[in-house]
């Protein structure tokens, strides 16, 4: 009966130093997660810079709207103006 116990207790050890992991399996999976860690990292400084670039393109394109708007605005000043002094030429 010791024996069986023995045997089985032997063959238990085997199989779970069979199943660990040795150094090189663990310095690889490091070196995957380090690369991962550095992979996420880049992503979310592209991410930030991404962010940045579109807040100064909608500042920009405000800034564009609002030129427009003036010029336009100024065309029409300038528009009525010369009509007003087109019309008062016309009547004397």
């Amino acid at each position: 009966m010791k024996k069986p116990i023995k045997l089985l207790m032997i063959a238990l050890t085997f199989s779970l130093l069979a199943a660990c992991a040795t150094t090189s399996d663990i310095e690889n999976l490091q070196s995957q997660v380090d690369n991962l860690d550095t992979s996420v990292k880049q992503a979310s400084a592209d991410a930030a810079s991404a962010k940045n670039a579109a807040a100064d393109a909608a500042a920009k394109a405000d800034a564009a709207e609002e030129a427009a708007n003036r010029a336009s605005q100024l065309s029409e000043e300038t528009n009525s103006k010369l009509d007003n002094k087109f019309r008062r030429s016309m009547m004397k």
